[in-house]
């Protein structure tokens, strides 16, 4: 069959889930045209009052009292107290879900966030919708609120991960260990010179990628602060994602500081600064981790939040590809030690090579292709 409607369901729940749908939706457009794809953000206003009401007290949450939704994410991780709120969400949620399908008259439904697919998944048990369900998890561990046994495709992070899919009663044939999707951009080769020209960077001294994730958080400020400490130059590049003050003081904060920094709100050539950093200092977003990588770029993961975050950061770390600075106030010692030693920035770049895929998004495409009938 051709010609097929596609609805990708993603969250703006920070940046990480709408860049996993977006490149989804690319590689889908560029190796099977015929389709149609439509993107949707299930917490917009446009979409639903209520959902978009979820997500601002999610982002309250994270910005004053972090330890409320780490007891959250903690207390749903269990199977019985998790699938009590995955019903409660699917029916709050169900009625917008069904609304989007029809309005799109979509014929394969792709989600990249929980809240999406646990109404999706809803519709389905009872008859509401009868069309294949596709989830990308966008974590690097298991949580109960991705769980769902009637999903038709799951798309996952790693082989590990799969395991802790099947062992919850999944059918190992449904999971497909590919990756995180991320753009196509970060699978191309750069020539780092000609970079460091357009940035107008020094050769001779390290460059330092400093990111808070979409929405500007990560103690990007406090990291500029332990820096300055440092006896090396560095040259900072900083991405403040969504937070505009960010933006605002750290131009300022650069006028004063030792170090030569340049600063940028959204960025549309990560890529490119991946490519041309030494090192990357970052909240363990894990579509920020699955780019960096891609691009085999050295991690330090700072300032993670609560509960999802704090596993990618152990993941990533335990694989040898980052080191997690596990208290904010040890970050200028950490990046000290990386700077002395020369066997680290080699050590974390190769457990990067070894960890990457950059393929994900063209994989995802294939496979749904293959296993659901696309031209």
């Amino acid at each position: 069959m051709s010609g097929k409607n596609i609805l990708i369901v993603t969250a703006s729940m920070g940046s990480g889930h709408n860049k996993a749908a977006n490149a989804v939706a690319e590689a889908i457009k560029r190796k099977y045209p015929a389709n149609k794809i439509d993107v949707v953000d299930f917490m917009s206003t446009e979409t639903a009052y209520f959902n978009s009401l979820v997500k601002d007290i999610y982002l309250k949450m994270l910005d004053h009292t972090p330890s409320v939704y780490e007891f959250f994410y903690k207390f749903t991780a269990d199977a019985g107290k998790g699938s009590m709120l995955q019903t409660v969400f699917a029916h709050a949620m169900k009625k917008d879900m069904k609304e989007l399908i029809n309005k799109y008259a979509a014929d394969m439904l792709i989600c990249t966030h929980p809240f999406p697919v646990a109404a999706a998944s809803y519709l389905k048990q009872t008859g509401g919708i009868n069309i294949p369900i596709i989830t990308v998890v966008t974590d690097f561990c298991f949580h109960q609120f991705w769980f769902y046994k009637n999903i038709d495709i799951y798309f996952i992070a790693s082989e590990q991960l799969k395991s802790d899919f099947v062992k919850q009663g999944l059918p190992e044939q449904k999971i497909f260990a590919t990756g995180i999707p991320i753009g196509y951009n970060f699978s191309l080769e750069y020539d780092k010179n000609e970079l460091m020209h357009k940035f107008k960077l020094d050769k001779s001294k390290p460059v330092a990628l400093l990111m808070g994730g979409g929405l500007g958080l990560g103690g990007v400020k406090d990291a500029l602060l332990q820096l300055e400490e440092l006896k090396n130059e560095l040259q900072i590049l900083v991405i403040t994602g969504a937070n505009v003050s960010l933006w605002s003081e750290l131009n300022e904060y650069a006028q004063h500081s030792k170090h030569k920094i340049a600063v940028w709100g959204y960025s549309h050539n990560v890529q490119e600064l991946m490519a041309v950093s030494t090192f990357l200092i970052s909240k363990p977003g894990a579509l920020t981790i699955s780019e960096a990588l891609a691009m085999e770029l050295p991690m330090i993961l700072q300032n993670p939040i609560p509960g999802p975050e704090a596993d990618n950061a152990k993941f990533v770390s335990q694989n040898g590809a980052a080191v997690w600075v596990k208290h904010q106030d040890t970050l200028g010692a950490a990046i000290r030690e990386i700077l002395s030693d020369t066997t680290i920035l080699p050590r974390l770049k190769n457990n990067a090579k070894r960890l990457k895929k950059v393929s994900a998004a063209d994989n995802i495409a294939d496979i749904t292709a293959d296993m659901l009938g696309l031209d």
